[in-house]
């Protein structure tokens, strides 16, 4: 008579889906989308602005 098996945690701060099946036997989750696909690819050149901007603003790497 317990209603959990197990948790689910989803980090993100995209909108989310979650698939859900049912059959005889009852519900159960198949999984999460993240719903927001990549905008692009990182460059070098972008990598290289993102570090710098983390400098700018005392974040260290």
């Amino acid at each position: 008579m317990i209603p959990e098996v197990c948790h689910i945690y989803c980090a993100t701060a995209n909108p989310v889906q979650v698939i859900v099946a049912q059959t005889e036997q009852g519900r159960g989750i198949l999984g999460v989308i993240d719903g927001v696909s990549p905008k692009g690819v990182e460059t070098d050149e972008d990598i290289k602005k993102r570090k710098q901007f983390l400098r700018t603003i005392g974040y260290k790497l």
